[in-house]
């Protein structure tokens, strides 16, 4: 063995293994799109720097929202099946595979995900409910009634204390708070020495119009976005727990949105006539309209400053420049694509 203890050697030896250390932890934090396809019922990984698809994995009848646990290893994907299908894929993504599905009976239509601190939260529109599933134990622990129809896309905030929903058919959104309880006093009047505070759900529902399925929570968690097939956009005040204004866009068909990174915009995208409109979230006025494509599902990504738009009927993803507010490319992953979702690679 040859050593050589000189510092000039020294250095460059440690200069060696820091550019080693960087380069393989910027390796295992590069990122993967993940995006379904409904005609092809496949989840497709797709490299974002060169937007070349890199792998296929079959998925469900009916694949609609993805979701991807907090290490970026497992993919999970929801089939509503119009309210009646009971099944979650779940996919590895290092070994791109797929796992034992997740049955959600008897939560039926499972569709919108979200997945925060080991748990997976879905909304059953079959069964106006949330669920969640605890992945570390396997099981389903836990669910809440909305008791409105077409419970449909879901939000959870990262402390796990408030989800909301749109409830597509009843035209409300559901405000779930878990919040400390004093037990009530009873006719009696006098309260029982077990009677104890405790923590529990309390729902505000807030009624913005039939149709409303797309929402998006801004970056301060101040206000909620949701948009209507009639061209309305409902703005809540979360604070509040009301609505704050409505503002009539003049376009039909309005089905998703969200908020830029930087919490200064809004994208919204209309399924019926393939516009983008693009607002300005404090003046809520809009900036920019121009043809895009039939957008349906969404994604932000704040890395590269742009945003992937799933134009469902036309068959392709558009890639939008959140810089210049240009569409600079178009994905083929297959037909009718819909959920979006980043993971870290493996």
């Amino acid at each position: 063995m040859i050593r050589n203890t000189s510092p000039g050697f020294q250095q460059v030896l440690c200069f060696a293994l820091v550019t080693a250390c960087i380069s393989l932890h910027s390796q295992a934090q590069s990122r993967v799109l993940l995006a379904v396809s409904k005609v092809d019922h496949n989840l497709v990984i797709v490299d974002p720097a060169t937007l070349k698809v890199t792998g296929r994995v079959p998925v469900g009848p009916d694949p609609h929202e993805i979701a991807v646990s907090a290490d970026g290893g497992t993919a999970y994907v929801s089939n509503p099946g119009y309210g009646s299908f009971h099944e979650i894929n779940v996919i590895n993504l290092g070994t791109r595979q797929a796992l034992p599905n997740i049955d959600t009976k008897p939560l039926l239509g499972p569709h919108g995900l979200s997945f925060i601190n080991q748990k997976l939260y879905f909304t059953a529109q079959g069964s106006k409910a949330v669920g969640r599933y605890d992945v570390q134990t396997a099981a389903l622990d836990w669910s809440m009634g909305t008791g409105q129809n077409t419970t449909h896309m879901i939000y959870v905030s990262p402390d796990e204390h408030r989800i909301i929903t749109t409830n597509v058919e009843s035209g409300t959104i559901s405000i779930f708070d878990n919040v400390l309880l004093q037990p009530a006093m009873p006719p009696t009047g006098v309260m029982p020495a077990a009677a104890k505070p405790r923590m529990d759900w309390l729902q505000t529902l807030i009624a913005v119009g039939k149709g409303d399925e797309g929402f998006d929570v801004s970056p301060n968690a101040q206000e909620l976005w949701t948009v209507k097939p009639d061209g309305g956009i409902a703005i809540i005040d979360l604070k509040g727990k009301k609505l704050a204004d409505n503002v009539e866009s003049g376009v039909l068909g309005l089905h998703r949105l969200l908020f830029t990174p930087d919490g200064t915009k809004v994208l919204i995208v209309s399924v019926r006539t393939g516009d983008l409109l693009v607002y300005d979230a404090k003046t809520r006025r809009e900036i920019k309209r121009f043809y895009i494509g039939h957008g349906a599902s969404m994604l932000m990504d704040a890395e590269g400053q742009r945003a992937f738009i799933s134009c469902t009927p036309d068959n392709y993803i558009a890639v939008f420049d959140l810089r210049t507010l240009k569409v600079t490319n178009h994905l083929d992953i297959g037909g009718r694509p819909d959920g979006l979702a980043f993971s870290l690679k493996h």
